[in-house]
């Protein structure tokens, strides 16, 4: 029998020492990895909880809340996010397109999306009151989290339809300092008696800087609206995209006979007395472009520096130079230029290099640029003898000559 090994002794072993060392500090190494790897993967998963998604969502509500959602706040009370989210990042989900039947808005027109990204409903329709936030482009969708809030608009697009409302949204959406909801809200001429918290709720979440906007044409010719967005506020700035009323007048027939084949011709809706040239201003399509007595309306409750005339014409002709004027005007650092646009011959419309939240070219829908019908030499004469003596004043009223009467 061997005599017990003297105290301090190593073991004898056939594995060499520095092999048996090497897989333990293996083993220590690959339980430290595992452990940063699950702490990582949890640290993760509660930032995905913590914090909302920006979705479209109907009613006012978030998606992924319950309820009316736990961003929603009263009428005196900006809407902050939850600290949790307190961190500035960028998420973006990946294009997986479907196509959908283009939806219709309030004022009739196709809406310019064409395609959805499944998991981001949207209310019925895509637009009107019932639309609560952005309308998200297609492609990718950047979510913002941030220290962002909900605020009233401090620049809305309040005309006129059919003159190029559509294109000065999506041309300004490029900025990165304007947020803008995409559907009109129609708040101060439909669905005023919901309450300033209730219209607040549809904007997007800006960031210090930044500016919150809205479109909604009949705006313009709504006699209460003047008064109701001064209630709101006073700084308000307003855009008024402007076109040649004739012009306007015979696309905005075009739409409306685009759904209704059945309806009487343009010359018997714009007359009252054909033989005796009585134009009727009764029709809606007629009173629009009245500019100068709508014009009237907004003077009494808003200065003339607090509104801008964008022409509808030079905004095919050279959208950045007149997307130029409308960046001054709202304080913003010039950043759409040439370099954003290309025109589209078939259309014959400039459109988007790239359009928000997208790496690809955009056009607007396939209702922009639709074909007008015939209308007669005579009929169209008339009408700009009807207009002039409105679009003379109208010149007086805002210090240009838009060029309708050559």
């Amino acid at each position: 029998m061997a005599p017990p090994a003297p105290a301090g002794s190593h073991p004898t072993s056939t594995e060499p020492l520095s092999r048996s060392i090497f897989r333990k500090f293996l083993l220590m190494l690959c339980s430290l990895l595992t452990s940063l790897y699950v702490f990582y993967c949890l640290a993760e998963r509660c930032q995905t909880l913590s914090g909302p998604v920006v979705g479209r969502s109907g009613g006012g509500k978030e998606a992924g809340a319950p309820g009316r959602g736990v961003l929603a706040g009263g009428a005196g009370e900006p809407v902050a996010w939850p600290a949790v989210a307190r961190r500035k990042r960028l998420l973006q989900v990946q294009p997986w397109p479907r196509r959908r039947p283009p939806a219709l808005r309030d004022d009739g027109e196709v809406a310019a999306w064409e395609e959805e990204t499944p998991g981001l409903a949207g209310s019925p329709g895509g637009s009107g009151a019932g639309s609560s936030v952005a309308e998200t482009p297609p492609g990718t969708l950047a979510l913002l989290l941030d220290e962002g809030s909900k605020q009233l608009p401090q620049a809305i697009i309040i005309g006129v339809k059919k003159g190029g409302t559509r294109a000065l949204l999506e041309f300004l959406r490029v900025h990165p300092d304007v947020r803008a909801v995409g559907a009109e809200p129609h708040f101060f001429d439909r669905s005023y008696d919901k309450g300033l918290a209730w219209y607040r709720d549809l904007m997007p979440r800006t960031l210090e800087g930044q500016i919150t906007m809205e479109k909604t044409p009949s705006y313009f010719v709504t006699r209460e609206a003047p008064a109701r967005i001064s209630a709101m506020s006073k700084d308000t700035k307003l855009l008024v995209v402007v076109r040649d009323p004739v012009t306007r007048a015979v696309s905005d027939y075009t739409q409306t006979l685009s759904k209704r084949p059945d309806i009487p011709s343009f010359e018997s809706l714009a007359f009252r007395n054909r033989t005796a040239g009585l134009v009727d201003r009764a029709w809606s399509a007629i009173q629009i472009g009245l500019y100068a007595e709508h014009l009237e309306r907004w003077l009494r409750h808003f200065p003339a520096r607090q509104l801008l005339f964008v022409s509808g014409e030079r905004l095919v002709r050279d959208p950045a130079g007149e997307l130029g004027r409308v960046q001054d005007f709202l304080g913003l650092k010039r950043i759409i230029s040439d370099k954003h646009f290309y025109f589209n011959q078939t259309k014959g419309f400039p459109c988007l290099k790239k359009a928000e939240g997208s790496g690809r070219p955009h056009c607007l829908g396939k209702t922009k640029g639709r074909p007008h019908p015939e209308i007669d030499g005579q009929v169209l004469r008339r009408l700009r003898d009807f207009y002039r003596p409105f679009n003379r004043k109208f010149y007086q009223m805002t210090g240009h000559d838009f060029g309708w009467d050559g």
